[in-house]
Parts: C-alpha cells; structure tokens; sequence
C-alpha cells in the first residue's frame, strides 16, 4: 500500500471514529503521519482532559487504525 493509500485510510478512519468522541464532548483531530508510520492526534474537547483518553487513544482509536492500516506503527496524542 503507498503512503498515499494509507494516509488516506487513517484519515477516513479518524473521521469514522470522531462521532463516537463528540458524543461525550469530545473530539480529534488529524496532525500528522511520520516517516515511522506514527500517527499523531489531537485530542479536543472533554478527551483533552479527561483521565480515560489514553485508554480512549490505545485501546479504541490506535486498535482501530491498526486494523484498517496495519502499517501504522503507533497512535499518540500531541497537546494543544
């Protein structure tokens, strides 16, 4: 799959995810794809600062990525 392709199902999954996090006040945005293959988010919202966002990042967002691109090394939060 090119950088291209898998770009393109990151974002389309971010997007995907982003109602579940805006049901609860929060949200998500897309920052950035390394070299590394690490995604980087933002998180908005209530998930900027609630204590369960990194359970929210690892195991909901990252393992959903990781299913539709299993390339992606990592999902990681970036601040504000």
């Amino acid at each position: 799959m090119s950088n291209e392709e898998m770009l393109a199902k990151v974002k389309a999954t971010i997007e995907e995810l982003r109602p579940y996090l805006q049901m609860d006040g929060g949200d998500m945005e897309f920052v950035e794809m390394t070299e590394s293959n690490v995604v980087r988010i933002r998180l908005k919202g209530h998930c900027a600062g609630c204590p369960g966002a990194m359970y929210t990042l690892k195991l909901g967002i990252e393992r959903k990525v990781r299913e539709v691109v299993p390339e992606v090394a990592a999902v990681e939060a970036v601040p504000m």
